[in-house]
């Protein structure tokens, strides 16, 4: 039967074929080694690990072959040609070896750094002389991945021989209209699996951890595709600012954590992150019209400050930063960085290890800015989204399920967890377009601008998850924290200065009453919350955070990035600093559309705030670089 099917094949497709299966079982050769050779790492991995890792490594040939596949499905007559078929072996040969010679590099260059080898690998070899003079002692200890190579490029050059056209010959004559349909039937399928499927985004680094534990990702996937995947996308830099002494002084991310005995051991956590509510809406924020008439009344009862920052002005910025405390301060979002299968520590994974159970809410379609992907690696065990809704007629047609409908539904799944649990509900029916059913549309309030509405529909929404909550058992033993996940685009010539365009609400609220309502003219920054978080629940831990509990007395801070400036509040200033210079220094407490630069007259100030922040720059990149965002 299968001899029957191969010889229905065109000769051209049987040869191709044959030859992706060769590469393919020579790169699961130069994983089982990876797996020898790292052993200690991988101390939990599962057969569907090695099937995962398979689809990685059939989507990287799909990728970096494409050329050769194209060549290889043209008509048979045209492969005759010697110019053609020595473009085909240079097609397959110079990828086939790069990807077998990135993955036997990195078998023993992982144990240094713990991940597989991205673009910053180019900045490594390209810094100082540190490989040339390391070069020796690598050949002389790794000697045996050397000649694993060489046999390697042996046998793919036999087999590669062994499969060509004419050695495939068989009595059925190929038509060329078979041959036509093959060329295009199969490279649109080779097309898609370097794509990764149908997926919303092509399939990511960081999608591995939809097919495995995270610590098992570089298992899973391989060296040339998480090269070929971060090229062009972060470069980060070693910054040498100060002695490694002197920053550690300056600034030091490693932590431990302070019980404050406020609330129970063993309460609830749950983040809400409310998707544009920037301090523009918030009536308790400004002096115009409220657009969220129930968070105020929340806040009147929660302990929130005067000036939240948010660390990014992105979705996909917010998730790193409120979980783990991870703000991205590069061009590209921490979640489709190079960087992004870094080792880190987050708050729930952390209380996962601690009991408690772990649960990630986002009604979008799965898979949207990869918060499914990053919320497996973050150690939320169990992830909600539209699929698991499983209800398409409450859909906004847009991004996923209504909120009004979303949130309720989250309250009522939340009662079916394992207390005490962690849970992240991320909302979206504020985001653009803006939609709002037309139910709502007489009720909600109209602004000067289409988001007012749907931010009032949030709003609303967001009510309705809370009327839900409070005939649940759990409710009055969680701590709610309610966090805007960054401030929307405006049009409003205030909102768009850096003094406020990252202003957002943050709140704590207890619902027990154990902790007192208050607004502090103080700062907190998103990557503040998972440290907070850890002293009100009585956590004790050591773990790894850019950003600083409330309890502790470092200074309030906080530090974001865009387009290539830093910008750095502490107090009552706002340091702008790019391209190793301050550009500027304002109070961002006083709202204007002009806030007047300090620098000349407060140039000490400045001086000052840019020693710490170059120091969190030191170490922000130093730890992404050599992935050492752990407390070991």
């Amino acid at each position: 039967m299968l001899k029957k099917l191969c010889n229905a094949l065109p000769v051209t497709l049987q040869s191709l074929l044959l030859r992706i299966v060769v590469l393919l079982s020579l790169m699961t050769i130069t994983r089982i080694v990876f797996y020898c050779y790292n052993l200690d790492s991988f101390t939990h991995v599962r057969f569907t690990d090695w099937l995962a890792g398979i689809w990685f490594d059939l989507s990287t040939v799909s990728m970096l072959l494409m050329p050769f596949i194209v060549f290889s499905l043209l008509p048979e007559k045209w492969q005759q040609n010697l110019f053609v078929r020595g473009l085909k072996a240079m097609a397959f040969f110079i990828p086939a070896l790069l990807i077998v010679a990135l993955n036997l590099m990195d078998t023993a260059y992982y144990n240094f750094t713990l991940k597989r080898s991205t673009a910053d690998l180019f900045v490594i070899v390209s810094a100082g002389n540190d490989v040339g003079q390391l070069l020796t002692s690598f050949i002389a200890d790794y000697w045996f991945l050397i000649l694993l190579f060489i046999f390697g490029v042996y046998g793919l050059a036999k087999l590669y021989q062994r499969t060509e056209i004419k050695r495939l010959k068989n009595r059925n004559a190929n038509s060329l209209h078979k041959e036509l349909i093959a060329f295009f039937i199969v490279t649109s399928l080779f097309v898609l699996t370097g794509r990764g499927g149908l997926g919303l985004r092509p399939i990511s680094s960081i999608d591995a951890t939809l097919y495995t534990q995270p610590e098992n990702s570089a298992l899973v996937l391989n060296s040339a595709f998480t090269l070929l995947k971060s090229i062009g996308k972060d470069d980060l830099t070693e910054q040498h600012y100060f002695s490694e002494k002197e920053a550690e002084k300056l600034f030091n991310p490693i932590r431990e954590s302070h019980p404050q005995h406020l609330l129970p051991d063993g309460t609830n956590v749950m983040i809400i992150m409310l998707e544009s509510f920037g301090n523009e809406w918030v009536g308790k924020f400004n002096n115009s019209t409220s657009y969220t008439p129930f968070l105020d009344s929340l806040l009147d009862k929660s302990w929130y400050f005067e000036y939240g920052i948010s660390n990014g002005k992105k979705s996909i910025e917010a998730v790193p930063a409120i979980s783990a405390s991870m703000p991205t301060l590069m061009d590209n979002p921490y979640i489709s960085s190079a960087y992004c299968n870094n080792q880190i520590q987050s708050l729930p994974g952390i209380l996962k290890d601690h009991g408690y159970s772990t649960a990630f809410f986002h009604g979008a379609t799965n898979g949207s800015m990869r918060f499914n992907s990053f919320a497996s690696q973050l150690g939320y065990q169990e992830y909600f989204g539209r699929f698991e809704y499983n209800n398409d007629k409450h859909f906004d047609k847009t991004w996923g399920i209504l909120d009004e409908y979303f949130n309720p539904w989250t309250a009522r799944q939340l009662t079916t967890l394992k207390a005490p649990f962690m849970v992240n509900l991320f909302t979206l029916s504020s985001h653009h377009p803006y939609f709002v059913p037309e139910k709502w549309r007489s009720v909600v309030r109209k602004g000067p601008y289409p988001i007012a509405k749907s931010i009032h529909y949030g709003d609303i929404s967001l009510r309705k998850f809370f009327e839900q909550a409070e005939k649940e058992p759990w409710f009055k033993k969680t701590l709610f924290v309610l966090v805007a996940d960054h401030t929307p685009s405006s049009n409003s010539e205030l909102y768009n200065q850096r003094t406020e365009m990252y202003r957002i609400p943050i709140a704590f609220y207890d619902p027990s009453g154990k902790l007192p309502g208050k607004r502090e003219k103080v700062i907190f920054q998103q990557a503040d919350i998972m440290p907070t978080v850890l002293d009100l629940i009585n956590i004790q831990t050591k773990y790894y955070s850019i950003g600083h509990s409330y309890f502790s007395k470092e200074p309030r801070e906080a530090v974001t990035y865009l387009e290539g400036s830093y910008y750095y509040f502490c107090g009552d200033k706002l340091l702008v600093y790019s391209n190793n210079k301050i550009r500027s220094l304002v109070n961002f407490t006083i709202r204007t559309e002009n806030p007047q630069n300090l620098l000349p007259s407060e140039k000490d100030e400045a001086e000052k705030m840019a020693k710490r922040l170059k120091a969190i720059i030191q170490r922000y990149n130093h730890d992404l670089i050599h992935n050492q965002t752990i407390v070991r």
